[in-house]
């Protein structure tokens, strides 16, 4: 039976990349590698077919390939989120009904663009949710700095007063920590449900997030190891210990997060680290150059250096 995700929903759902081959192809063979490196790391979930998962240059076959893949490795022991963002409702909707068929614990869907103020935001997701139907959990990417479109608490708290199948919010926006805030202050009391927050931006202002009363990550990070020890020292208690543990990793993050250029990054280290058999994107995309991987070098260094002195 699927694990699908819910309101009490907590801990590290790895944003998973999309591997592919040197020459562009989707390298199902690898998949199983990549599935395996991420739980090995201890995630609680695995999210596919996400921004940084390269979606919107798969085919419609490629994306449902990828997911039979990932579902059919994961086998049950963790929970899988689907990203289903579509510009166009029937086909977001079809492909969510595969993906719940197939085993998904849940959907993640960002709002198209376009989208200039609360009433058209409001309406956008109140058709998506309804066609979707109560009974498919669906975790709101807010990721305003791609789709273009901001979404206000006002609105998140309708939504969520309006749809019990919206039971995850994806947190993006940045700067964006009074949003957090705003949100548990809104259910404080009890009387509007407290739906997950799991956060992103590849966890570059975790602590705070976790301090402000997010549940955990659903971020890419090519160390995630380090994502799941920080979730799992804060929710022990073990606040100071979780930010000098993240402090360790910091610089790497923070070179991986470079706007446009960090999945390249990230691509990188996963296949140094054995878990991709090739960096490759799919054009149009960077690449690393000789002066990359030389910093990238230092950077690693760095941070093994750092993790034995901490043991």
């Amino acid at each position: 039976m699927k694990n699908t995700i819910s309101e009490a929903t907590r801990g590290v759902y790895i944003i998973s990349p999309t591997p592919f081959t040197d020459t562009g192809a989707l390298d199902l063979e690898g998949t199983d590698a990549l599935v395996d490196f991420f739980l090995d790391k201890g995630v609680d979930g695995i999210t596919i077919l996400g921004v940084l998962g390269e979606a919107s240059k798969l085919t419609p076959d490629e994306s449902n390939a990828f997911m039979l893949k990932v579902l059919k490795r994961v086998g049950g022991r963790r929970s899988v989120v689907v990203g289903a963002s579509n510009p166009g409702t029937d086909n977001l909707t079809r492909f969510a009904k595969a993906a719940m068929d197939a085993g998904a614990a849940g959907l993640m869907v960002a709002p198209i663009q376009g989208l200039k103020h609360d009433d058209q935001v409001y309406g956008y997701w109140a058709e998506v949710l309804a066609r979707l139907g109560p009974g498919v959990p669906v975790c709101y990417q807010d990721y305003p700095q791609t789709t273009g479109v901001h979404t206000s608490v006002a609105v998140l708290n309708r939504l969520i007063d309006d749809f019990p199948n919206l039971v995850m919010l994806k947190h993006e926006e940045s700067p964006g920590l009074s949003k957090i805030t705003a949100l548990r202050a809104a259910a404080a009391d009890g009387s509007r449900r407290r739906v997950s927050i799991l956060v992103g931006n590849g966890g570059l202002h975790l602590p705070q997030e976790l301090r402000r009363g997010a549940d955990g990550a659903m971020t890419g990070f090519a160390y995630p190891e380090m994502l799941v020890e920080v979730c799992r020292l804060f929710h022990a208690g073990e606040v100071e210990g979780a930010e000098d543990l993240y402090d360790a990793y910091l610089p790497i993050l923070r070179h991986e997060q470079q706007m446009g250029f960090g999945l390249a990054i990230r691509k990188e280290v996963l296949h140094r680290r054995g878990a991709l058999r090739s960096a490759a994107m799919r054009h149009p995309a960077p690449r690393l150059g000789k002066v990359d991987h030389v910093e990238l070098d230092g950077l690693m260094a760095r941070l093994e250096r750092r993790l034995a002195a901490m043991s």
